[in-house]
């Protein structure tokens, strides 16, 4: 069973949904509020209770969004429903800290799939736990802000980069390790 929380934040109001073994999903802003519940609502019930980790999950993201360093790395995921090879991508992105950026080819050299850069695309537009996995870290070759499936494209994706000072566009450093595990306005 799944449960959910809608919570407001700095750019406005997010989802979060977890499960007994962790945080299933967690969805940035919507064009509008009826959006947000509607993909929200696919968690089987809202919940007002919210279990320790998520409440402080919740804390944690609001933290993000006024631009205070956050690591999510100890957060429990349960990213059961996801492919093997998507798991091995959301490891590895989740490896990427605060205000670095690595590109989708490093991501698929890390999870031993080099040139599979546009697969490693193709399972960060399916990210279920954005932010959480900092999939907005990713960038295309040469700096190159990439794609962004949340509302707002690459616009949003612009934003939480710069939430953190991350440097993108001609000259960006990118992250060498790439290999690691996971423990809008």
């Amino acid at each position: 069973m799944q449960r959910f929380h809608i919570f407001r934040t700095a750019i406005g109001p997010c989802g979060i949904a977890w499960s007994e073994e962790g945080v299933t999903c967690f969805q940035l802003p919507e064009r509008d509020d009826a959006a947000l519940t509607r993909r929200m609502a696919k968690a089987d019930r809202w919940s007002g209770a919210l279990p320790s980790p998520i409440a402080q999950a919740i804390s944690d993201l609001e933290r993000y969004f006024r631009g205070e360093k956050v690591d999510f790395s100890t957060l429990r995921l349960d990213l059961r429903a996801c492919s093997p090879f998507h798991k091995a991508v959301y490891d590895g992105t989740r490896a990427i800290g605060w205000g670095a950026v690595a590109t989708y080819g490093e991501i698929a050299r890390g999870v031993g799939s080099p040139g599979a850069a546009r697969a490693v695309g193709h399972a960060l537009s399916r990210n279920p736990i954005a932010i959480i996995i900092p999939c907005h870290r990713i960038l295309a070759a040469g700096g190159k802000i990439g794609g962004f499936s949340a509302h707002g494209g690459t616009s949003a994706k612009a934003r939480l980069l710069e939430i953190e000072g991350a440097r993108f566009g001609r000259g960006a450093a990118a992250n060498p390790d790439c290999t690691g595990t996971s423990s809008w306005r």
